[in-house]
């Protein structure tokens, strides 16, 4: 089995500073990994809340620096590990004419789609779940993946659909497809018409704050159900020691639900590899 991790982040995200693009990639060529995607950062936006936190700025990257260096440490590993150029791209309705600004003017393998930011907050710090009880945050966070999503078309994988339960304040630790099958299958439907990939996050499922999200299966099977096949395994890794983790377990997973494949894509084509 060639798994690929398809969302990782380098010194060329903000907070990417504990790692490397060559120390990630020696880290998934030591764990036997068919391939590695730098899917740094790229957020035009950034709440003033996280502002007055960590005073910073808009969070993108020099794309052309970033790709350099990938191609000096594929050259330099040789061909034990694939290296693939990506990027993270932070979708935010105010951001719009940035965001296709930067995907028109470079060349990736992966676009990796995601929310961090929604509502001018960062779920991050806590803002965003004030006043609201679970099925109102988690309900809101998917409608906003599903409209700026279907904005933009221009991507390949739907990032961490509930990285929203990560920083919640609920007892509820995952998003269940039962009390959320209307946007599910809206998304679903999508996402499988557009040949895009479902991202399994398996940072999500670390803890977080003495909190474990939970991945409800039925939110898989339910995608398999309406015939989506295109799975994507990424570890959103900040640093070498997490590259791949948990993959084995939800390798291993997601083959026991039905699907046949991983995918990844290449030069924006899809490459789909058997379990």
């Amino acid at each position: 089995m060639v798994l690929f991790d398809n969302h990782n982040h380098s010194q060329f995200s903000f907070d990417g500073q504990r790692t490397s693009v060559e120390a990630s990639a020696r880290a998934a060529l030591s764990a036997g990994l068919g391939g590695i995607c730098f899917s740094d950062h790229c957020d035009h936006y950034v709440p003033p809340m996280k502002a007055s936190f960590e005073d910073l700025k808009p969070e993108y990257f020099d794309v052309a620096e970033q790709q350099e260096e990938i191609g000096r440490v594929q050259d330099l590993l040789g061909e034990g590990v694939k290296i693939l150029k990506g990027i993270e791209i932070g979708m935010y309705e105010e951001c719009h004419e940035q965001i296709r600004d930067i995907l028109s003017s470079n060349s990736f393998d992966q676009v990796l789609a995601s929310v961090h930011y929604i509502q001018q907050t960062d779920p991050y710090y806590g803002g965003y779940y004030e006043g609201k009880d679970w099925k109102q945050a988690y309900g809101g966070y998917l409608e906003t993946i599903y409209k700026e999503m279907t904005w933009l078309g221009d991507f390949d994988i739907m990032g961490h659909y509930d990285y929203i339960v990560r920083y919640a304040p609920y007892p509820v630790t995952s998003i269940p497809y039962r009390d959320f099958s209307d946007i599910f299958d809206e998304m679903f439907r999508y996402l499988i018409y557009e040949g895009k990939a479902l991202e399994i996050n398996t940072k999500s499922y670390e803890g977080h704050r003495g909190r474990i999200v939970e991945l409800d299966h039925n939110v898989l099977l339910r995608y398999r159900e309406m015939g989506g096949e295109i799975i994507s395994l990424g570890s959103d890794s900040h640093e070498p020691s997490r590259v791949g983790a948990g993959f084995p377990h939800f390798a291993g997973l997601i083959k026991s639900l039905g699907f046949r494949w991983t995918a990844h894509y290449e030069q924006r084509r899809l490459v789909q590899l058997p379990l």
